[in-house]
């Protein structure tokens, strides 16, 4: 347990690293929190850690200094879904369909952004899912230990960049 937790810090932090040029603000529990410059993100990856060679699936949430994007949640699915197969983003039984291009989802909207930050909060772990093109059903896995620090971590940066009070 405690070495799965620790790859799965190390991955995050090499993650966060080669993402953008930046800095981490928050690293804990299967989470961390970026400062991109342009963007703040919260980032985690899923349970199931790919082969090597293969897409790793990543999930998050984005925020920028002029509130275009505010919780903005994203996805890297580990497979691309089938054309006009659905991808649901589960959070503690809460279902909420996502809007996919290739192999990412996102949110549809702040109100949708508002409730998956409501429920990410409030859950142990989630799932994004959906059928890939020979129609297998494929789960991504994540847990969100460290996910409400990260998120407000993310946020707060972003706000305090879009108050003018860091550059």
């Amino acid at each position: 347990m405690i070495v799965r937790a620790a790859l799965t810090l190390l991955f995050l932090v090499s993650l966060a690293a080669a993402a953008a040029p930046g800095s981490i603000l928050f690293a804990g529990g299967a989470w961390a929190a970026v400062d991109r410059g342009s963007s703040c993100v919260a980032l985690t990856r899923s349970e199931r850690i790919a082969a090597k060679g293969k897409v790793q699936a990543t999930a998050g949430f984005a925020f920028t200094p002029d509130h275009g994007r505010w919780g903005e949640f994203h996805t890297h699915l580990r497979r691309v879904p089938r054309p006009g197969a659905s991808v649901m983003l589960d959070i503690g039984g809460q279902l909420f369909l996502l809007v996919a291009r290739g192999d990412w989802a996102w949110s549809r909207g702040p109100l949708q952004e508002q409730a998956i930050i409501a429920a990410a909060r409030n859950a142990e772990r989630m799932k994004v899912e959906s059928h890939d093109g020979a129609g297998r059903r494929f789960i991504d896995p994540y847990l969100l230990d460290g996910a409400p620090t990260a998120i407000d971590a993310a946020a707060a940066r972003c706000a305090l960049r879009g108050a003018g009070k860091i550059q």
